[in-house]
């Protein structure tokens, strides 16, 4: 995972992702990404990640569910259950990353247990 500023292109941090996945995870062949990232194909190549760019039919009228996007919106959906990164901003990246690793490691204990989730939503 990278948590960048806001200021930072999709292209740039694509790369720094990309350079960092393939140096801890060197086992990783594949990853998907849209049309924002065509420019980091060359450098995944470089290390061995085949990069499948997910285009959108340009025929398609209104919502339409993309191959494989639909698991990044829905693993955002469920950070978006923790209050803390729907409202709080934090100060710096690093804070960001901490708090999504605690809801992410929330929402994994909760499934092992079979607790149900509490939502700050209706109150």
């Amino acid at each position: 995972m990278l948590v960048t500023a806001a200021g930072v292109s999709d292209g740039a941090a694509g790369v720094q992702l990309l350079t960092e996945v393939a140096a801890d995870h060197p086992t990783i062949t594949k990853a998907w990404a849209d049309s924002a990232y065509r420019t980091v194909i060359e450098h995944a190549a470089a290390l061995g990640i085949d990069v499948e760019v997910v285009l959108r039919n340009p025929a398609t009228k209104g919502f339409a569910t993309l191959p494989r996007r639909w698991v990044v919106e829905r693993t955002l959906g469920w950070l978006m259950l923790h209050r803390r990164l729907a409202r709080d901003y934090e100060a710096l990246p690093a804070r960001s990353e901490a708090m999504i690793h605690i809801a992410m490691i929330d929402l994994m204990a909760r499934r092992l247990t079979g607790e149900s989730t509490p939502t700050w939503r209706g109150t």
